[in-house]
């Protein structure tokens, strides 16, 4: 029986459904809003790429190193961005959260943070993580903030980690969250969503 498999978190604000092909329209027009793709320091597929972007994540789920989800706002019922549990490490049940994007309307919204909570909860919850890892590229203060906003702490700077779509050379910033952690952050993600 594997570790992690596809499962529906829901919330008031936001159900994460196990990706599917289904989600590829509504997709397409959220990665439209914004033009998201034109961020350099992220790796947000352009349009006429969603469809290979799914299928690229339900083969790493087949793989069993992700467990990819679309981000549905309950609002409309519409998929509005992707995320998933990657880097899969069932031996030491530690996991990513990570290649998430949200259409701009929804940015800077109770969303992420819904989002990271029913991720986190299931995370430490159900799956008894004992650690849950969030990567981004240096340059990239917006996710840098949201990801310090949700408690987690920096581990380190991945020095020249990996080559970026333009050639040049991304130094990735490394987050976490421990076990003995979640309480005190659960408790704050709790208090952000009640104050708005």
């Amino acid at each position: 029986m594997p570790w992690i498999e596809p499962v529906t978190l829901r919330s008031p604000l936001v159900d994460l459904e196990p990706l599917a092909r289904t989600h590829l329209a509504d997709l397409v027009e959220s990665v439209k809003d914004g033009e998201l793709w034109n961020m350099w320091y992220t790796s947000v597929p352009r349009p006429e790429n969603i469809g290979a972007e799914i299928e690229q994540r339900l083969h790493l789920q087949a793989q069993g190193s992700m467990l990819p989800f679309a981000v549905l706002d309950r609002a409309n019922g519409t998929a509005v961005g992707m995320t998933t549990f990657m880097h899969i490490d069932s031996e030491n049940h530690r996991l990513e959260i990570g290649s998430t994007w949200y259409r701009e309307s929804v940015q800077r919204t109770s969303l992420n943070t819904q989002c990271k909570l029913l991720l986190l909860t299931h995370a430490f919850a159900a799956l008894e993580c004992i650690a849950v890892e969030f990567r981004t590229h240096f340059f990239n203060r917006q996710s840098r903030r949201a990801i310090e906003r949700l408690g987690a702490k920096l581990d380190g700077v991945l020095r020249q980690h990996q080559r970026s779509a333009d050639g040049s050379l991304r130094d990735t910033c490394v987050y976490s969250i421990i076990a003995s952690e979640w309480p005190t952050v659960r408790s704050n993600l709790v208090y952000q969503l009640n104050r708005r």
